[in-house]
């Protein structure tokens, strides 16, 4: 296998695996050939939207490496912060991977049609955590070790107390909304909702945040912040989503 992969992205341009280097790397490499994620091939982002706007043909697939390449991205900054290794690193660099791979196909609107018919396994995280746990993905996901899978699919459905690396996952600044943003803006063709990314990604940091539970406050969690200089960025950011 040569020392890296390269797939060939519309809005990142190059996402590069170096498999020979970096254990994860050549794991997640592997996870992408399953037939679970390769299926994500055939399922559009944006369900029916292509009627309308006949480019948003995009897949989960790769939205799916787009949000892994945007996790990458995320860890530099964590790393400024954080500088040393923590095996959650390389669970959340694979949840972001993982973290659709449940969809059915039409994606949300799929889901749709679950809920009136009382079906389970038409919701994508349910789908998603039978996915990591066992099979193709989780034979592959093994060889970072015993219990790697049931911590990637924690991450995924978010269970247990948030930390700056579930907030890669997961969160109001997250790689899932970083990516789609991005993406569904260029294959639609439509001229709203831009963000200014780089500022942001440029401008972002490390801080603590209140965190509650219904009326309980708990103590502070780590999570993105934003420094001043990115706050019309942010403004912005914030408008996109709606």
């Amino acid at each position: 296998m040569p020392k890296q992969q390269r797939i060939r992205d519309p809005l990142h341009d190059l996402i590069e695996f170096n498999v020979e280097r970096s254990q994860v790397e050549g794991v997640l490499w592997r996870v992408i050939q399953t037939r679970p994620f390769q299926r994500l091939r055939r399922i559009k982002q944006l369900g029916f939207s292509d009627f309308v706007y006949p480019g948003a043909t995009h897949s989960r697939l790769l939205h799916s490496v787009g949000v892994f390449h945007t996790a990458r991205r995320l860890m530099k900054v964590i790393e400024k912060y954080l500088p040393a290794k923590d095996a959650r690193v390389d669970q959340a660099l694979a949840a972001a991977l993982v973290h659709d791979l449940g969809h059915g196909p039409f994606s949300h609107a799929f889901e749709k049609i679950g809920e009136r018919f009382d079906l389970k396994m038409a919701n994508h995280e349910a789908v998603s955590d039978v996915l990591i746990r066992d099979g193709e993905v989780f034979n592959e996901l093994r060889e970072m070790g015993s219990g790697f899978a049931n911590d990637v699919a924690d991450m995924v459905s978010g269970s247990g107390t948030p930390t700056i690396y579930s907030a890669v996952v997961s969160s109001q600044f997250d790689a899932d909304r970083l990516d789609y943003m991005r993406r569904d803006r260029l294959m639609t063709g439509s001229q709203h909702a831009g963000i200014d990314f780089e500022w942001l990604m440029a401008n972002l940091e490390v801080g603590e945040v209140e965190h509650s539970v219904d009326e309980t406050r708990l103590k502070p969690v780590q999570t993105f912040v934003l420094g001043r200089k990115a706050i019309f960025a942010a403004e912005a950011y914030v408008l996109g989503l709606f």
